[in-house]
């Protein structure tokens, strides 16, 4: 597979990762024990917003692999 042809769907993957991880995040945030404590709310909001980062590694690493010779 040619390294455009990667990019294109490792884009997509990680738009699709995003999607997913923020809208889940979001769901999670209201829950009454997050919702009630600022210290909870400050703890989760720097790991969810950091944690998306975990999956992405191994499609970013996947996409900028160079062409086979």
């Amino acid at each position: 597979m040619h390294i455009r042809t990667r990019k294109l769907i490792g884009t997509i993957v990680l738009l699709v990762i995003a999607i997913v991880w923020s809208l889940t995040a979001m769901a999670i945030a209201q829950a009454p024990v997050i919702a009630d404590s600022k210290w909870l709310q400050a703890i989760y909001y720097v790991v969810a917003g950091l944690g998306w980062v975990l999956p992405a590694m191994p499609v970013v690493t996947w996409m900028s692999r160079p062409d086979p010779q």
